[in-house]
């Protein structure tokens, strides 16, 4: 019985499904894989298509994921092997040489592993997932691309607009950066970076080395890229000086710039910051994935007493609401979310930003541009002239745009924007440092929201437990842990990367301006003292948000700690 008709026997798969995979497999060219055309259309999990075909076929089935392989055992096999036919030495002994693979039936790869190693070659199985995390790890991203072992097959990435290399670009450096391998190799590092939902890449020269790291759910993680990568370096910051409109042969300054890509059809931006360091040039790129679904308010996971609040500021007429807190924490995406929810064909919505991250339909949005002196204050100047009801400011960074979005409340306008302050009770002082009267500010400044986000509990291998004593000697003194209060933490997956969490949710602290707060304000009363009444009024720090957060099961008493000040 061969391994479709034993799945079919065991009720893994329904008549009608084995019809549908054949039918899949002629039409793809694949005659005799109905096996890989079953997992392609979801209808068996290979992880029990190769337990069935490891009982029919006699082959261990193995689980990769904790594997602990030498230095020797990855020396016996040619890496070439390892990425051409997705096979992985997993241990040797005795002259025989274990090797997992995916597809039971590729003898073919087996025998030229048996010929290249000159040892007796015993397969093992292990699903497709794990023996590329396994390459990865201990091969790096674009292994296979820095030992030219693969052809230039389609990688899945389209540049949309690319540059010359500007005035003055080496010939070497050209040719260098531009040859099919290192613009692989530069793909790869972006598609990573996309499949691990990464928010910043960035590529850092050292002395002896050239590290890689992603920015995931707002934690730097290495990337797995191989030693030889530091070979490479020229090369790949010039191709990435090529694909964002710089100029290859300065190396002295700084420069930005800007990278567009179309990936598995959807459109990708990336800014581009590149600054000379002392081993070379580092560069930092933030992703901005266009397609990526925008958040509602209900999405944002706000306390119901704080989403009713900040409801009823952003409905009315005119005023100034802040949102604040440092880079990084989901400001932009709370405004993004707060216009969502006030648009309609009744109000005129108009945006000035630096750059526009998401196209909102319904919503007039403008990118300001500081090399033809189109600031923020001056947009927002400009756009006034445009009858708009809402008004969004994508930063308030000096006295002049201050008081322009002051001005612009004045008028009759709501105005929403960001600022850079710890908490919400900093935000109204903070403006007075800016030079703006204080009168000016109580008569303007609705709300104040600061924020963090903290990354939630991965659902897939989330558990409960009952902190130990040592534990509970561990936790922050602001958190009251009860006795006998059950916590809940992710042990770590192939989901989450072993990290325990994925994705992130935010914390908020919202203050909405009161006349006892407006009096602090006006008698220029230092920050913490605004904070006191506030609290007296209801105010819930950003801490106490987390806490609520923990005790819901969303996220961990470290990520709040690690987030938030005391």
């Amino acid at each position: 019985m061969d391994v479709v008709d034993a799945l079919l026997a065991q009720g893994q798969i329904t008549e009608a499904q084995l019809t549908e995979a054949r039918e899949a497999a002629q039409e793809n060219g694949h005659a005799g894989r109905v096996d890989r055309a079953l997992i392609e259309l979801g209808h068996v999990e290979e992880d029990d298509l190769l337990r069935v075909a490891g009982e029919q076929l006699h082959i261990p089935v193995v689980d990769l994921t904790k594997a602990e392989v030498d230095r020797e055992t990855l020396a016996a096999m040619p890496s070439r092997l390892v990425h051409q036919k997705t096979l992985f030495p997993v241990d040797r002994s005795n002259g025989t040489l274990r090797v997992a693979t995916c597809d039971p039936y590729n003898l073919y790869a087996l025998d030229e592993v048996r010929l290249a190693t000159g040892l007796h070659v015993e397969p093992v199985l292990a699903p497709e997932y794990q023996l590329r995390a396994l390459i990865k790890t201990h091969y790096g991203v674009g292994g296979d691309t820095l030992d030219k072992l693969i052809g230039d097959e389609d990688d899945g990435i389209e540049t949309l607009d690319e540059g010359t290399g500007g005035e003055g670009a080496s010939d070497d450096l050209l040719k260098m950066a531009q040859e099919a391998s290192v613009i692989k190799l530069v793909n790869e590092i972006f598609l990573e970076a996309f499949n691990e939902r990464a928010s910043d890449i960035h590529i850092e020269p050292y002395e002896n080395d050239l590290r890689v790291r992603y920015r995931i759910d707002g934690v730097l993680q290495d990337a797995k890229v191989p030693p030889t990568i530091r070979r490479f370096q020229a090369a790949i910051i010039s191709r990435i000086k090529i694909m964002s409109h710089l100029n290859i042969a300065e190396k002295r300054l700084p420069q930005d710039g800007r990278i567009k890509l179309r990936v598995g059809g959807r459109q990708v931006d990336i800014r581009v910051s590149v600054i000379p360091m002392l081993f070379g040039e580092g560069v930092v790129m933030r992703v901005l994935d266009k397609s990526t679904v925008l958040y509602t308010l209900t999405d944002l996971g706000m306390a119901d007493d704080t989403f009713a609040i900040f409801e009823d500021q952003i409905k009315r007429p005119h005023g100034i609401i802040l949102v604040t807190g440092p880079t990084g924490s989901g400001k932009t995406t709370t405004l993004y979310a707060a216009l969502s929810a006030i648009v309609s064909d009744t109000i005129k919505v108009l945006t000035v930003e630096d750059p526009v991250e998401y196209h909102l339909d319904g919503i007039n949005q403008i990118q300001v541009n500081s090399k033809i002196d189109f600031s923020f204050a001056r947009g927002l100047r400009a756009i006034l002239r445009h009858d708009p009801d809402v008004v969004m400011i994508g930063e308030i960074r000096d006295r002049e745009t201050a008081e322009a979005a002051i001005q612009a409340a004045m008028t009759g306008h709501l105005v929403l924007s960001t600022l850079h302050t710890n908490d919400a009770s900093s935000s109204a002082t903070r403006l007075v440092d800016m030079g703006v009267e204080p009168f000016l500010v109580t008569s303007t400044l609705n709300a104040a929201m600061a924020q963090r986000l903290v990354r939630t509990i991965c659902s897939d291998c989330k558990e409960a437990y009952e902190p130990s004593e040592a534990d509970r000697v561990t936790m922050p003194a602001d958190f009251a842990l009860e006795p006998g209060e059950q916590l809940y933490r992710g042990v770590g997956c192939r989901k989450c990367n072993q990290t325990g969490y994925r994705g992130r949710t935010g914390l908020f602290e919202l203050m909405a301006c009161t006349d006892e707060i407006r009096e602090k304000v006006m008698a220029h009363a230092p920050a913490h003292e605004v904070q006191n009444v506030a609290r007296s009024q209801g105010l819930r720090l950003l801490r106490e948000d987390g806490w609520r957060r923990v005790r819901a099961g969303e996220t961990t008493p470290e990520e709040v700690t690690r987030s938030t000040k005391v």
